[in-house]
Parts: C-alpha cells; sequence; structure tokens
C-alpha cells in the first residue's frame, strides 16, 4: 500500500508550477492540440451559424455603445474578391 494516498494504482501525480522559476521559461509542448471532428453534421453547421449570428450581434451591439459615448469604432466588414476580377 502506497503511503500517499492520492498516488494508489494507477494515478499520477500532477506537476506544480514552481513559485519562482528565475527567469525559465516553461517548456512547449509538442503535438497537436486541436482535433477535428472527422464528422461534421448538421447539428454543428447550425451551432456554427448561430455562434456567427450571435458574435456579429454582439460586435454591432459594442460599435453602436462605443459612438455613443463619442468614440470612433467602427466595424471593418471583410472584403469578398470579386468573380469579375478573377480570370
Amino acid at each position: 500500500m502506497t503511503q500517499k494516498g492520492n498516488l494508489f494504482k494507477g494515478m499520477k501525480k500532477m506537476k506544480s508550477i514552481p513559485p519562482n522559476r528565475h527567469g525559465k521559461i516553461p517548456p512547449t509542448k509538442k503535438g497537436k492540440r486541436l482535433v477535428k471532428p472527422s464528422k461534421v453534421t448538421k447539428e454543428m453547421d447550425a451551432d456554427k451559424e448561430l455562434s456567427k449570428f450571435i458574435n456579429r450581434c454582439n460586435e454591432i451591439k459594442a460599435a453602436t455603445f462605443a459612438n455613443k459615448d463619442g468614440g470612433q469604432l467602427s466595424i471593418v466588414k471583410h472584403q469578398q474578391p470579386d468573380s469579375a476580377t478573377k480570370k
């Protein structure tokens, strides 16, 4: 039996950040962080469109609120490349 109660069979000890690293940077982790789902469902597409709509509404509200206070904040629209200019 182990002496420490939180280190039973199969459990790992979590590394803690030392209180002072004396200027040493933390090591960079390698490998993939974001794993995209292999299947994209209609529900995922609907959620993506909903989140885009909510973000756009929030940006418009923030811009109008900033303009009311006398600020010069405005929304810059992303320019779509024209199909006529492409050959």
